[in-house]
């Protein structure tokens, strides 16, 4: 198995993976947060297992979008399919905003009809529960995040990072709402829902980011040429043009080469550049345009004319 095809494995195994801990961690929280909202009936309980609700549906949906943004190129969409990951985004991003509108509604209620929580012990319980569980997955996710930059984990992990202050403020709100100041359990719902507001519009702004074709970090743009710019058969670069689907980055560029050069030889300088980005930066695909040093000048003048 060659370097790139194993790269795009591991990538399809951490990020399933990673996908199917989110959704079982999800189903569990989930489940004691109502128990515990159900015990409580506390304002700040429904919003922590609101936005659990969101997660586990991200997640789910997580796992049915990975099937295609992982499939292979096909026929009909020769590219790949990675951007189905940037829909998702967009989908999830939706999702928390609908959400958000319910929860400062329900906040608002609670703020102008405030009442003390009852059994609050189990509401602080489940919440620290709750925390632990968030740590670890999103330890998990980190990790994950780190290995495939992937958009649908990083989106996902957004969520339950939000938990985790979420969950800290339902600890307060529960501590303060036991006769202390009733108003918190609303105030602290309302709250929620402004901050997961501000969320969606980060995933928003990711996807959308990725949609556009923008290009590759500096970081790998500074990499590429320098692979390129150090090979002795290299004269030069121009007209570098990158852009990422899913995991996989394309780049293509024109390379300047002697005007004496055979076919045969240039060919041959190209395929090697070829073969260091992609052990660089696979999975990626790499196009390369030849170009005599000689009729360089001429081009480059001639597409300055063009965009005048």
């Amino acid at each position: 198995m060659n370097r790139v095809a194993e790269t795009a494995d591991n990538y399809a195994f951490w990020v399933r993976l990673a996908a199917i801990a989110s959704s079982g961690t999800a189903v569990l929280l989930v489940v004691i947060k109502l128990y515990a909202w159900f015990a409580t009936d506390a304002s700040a309980m429904l919003a922590s297992a609101t936005d659990s609700m969101l997660d586990l549906f991200a997640s789910v949906m997580n796992i049915i979008i990975l099937r295609f943004a992982l499939a292979p190129a096909d026929k009909e969409h020769k590219f790949g399919h990675g951007k189905a990951e940037s829909l998702a985004g967009l989908v999830q991003a939706a999702f928390v905003l609908g959400s958000a509108l319910l929860l400062l509604f329900n906040g608002v209620g609670r703020l102008l009809n405030p009442q003390p929580v009852v059994n609050a012990d189990i509401g602080i319980w489940v919440t620290v529960i709750t925390i632990v569980l968030t740590l670890l997955l999103v330890a998990f996710q980190q990790y994950v995040i780190r290995l495939t930059r992937s958009v649908v984990i990083s989106a996902d992990a957004l969520h339950y990072k939000s938990d985790l202050l979420l969950n800290v403020g339902v600890l307060v709100a529960l501590f303060l709402s036991q006769g202390i100041w009733l108003m918190a359990d609303g105030l602290f719902t309302i709250g929620v829902g402004c901050y997961l507001m501000w969320g969606a519009g980060q995933i928003i702004w990711v996807s959308i980011h990725h949609l556009m074709d923008h290009e590759l970090e500096d970081e790998d743009l500074a990499q590429i040429k320098a692979i390129v710019l150090n090979h002795d058969g290299a004269l030069g670069m121009h007209e570098l043009r990158t852009r990422q689907s899913g995991n996989t980055r394309f780049i293509q560029f024109h390379l300047e080469l002697d005007d004496n050069l055979s076919l045969l030889e240039a060919h041959g300088i190209g395929e090697e550049i070829e073969l260091k980005i992609n052990k660089a930066l696979a999975p990626c695909e790499v196009f390369i345009h030849h170009d005599p040093t000689s009729v360089v000048q001429k081009e480059l003048a001639r597409d300055e004319a063009r965009v005048d």
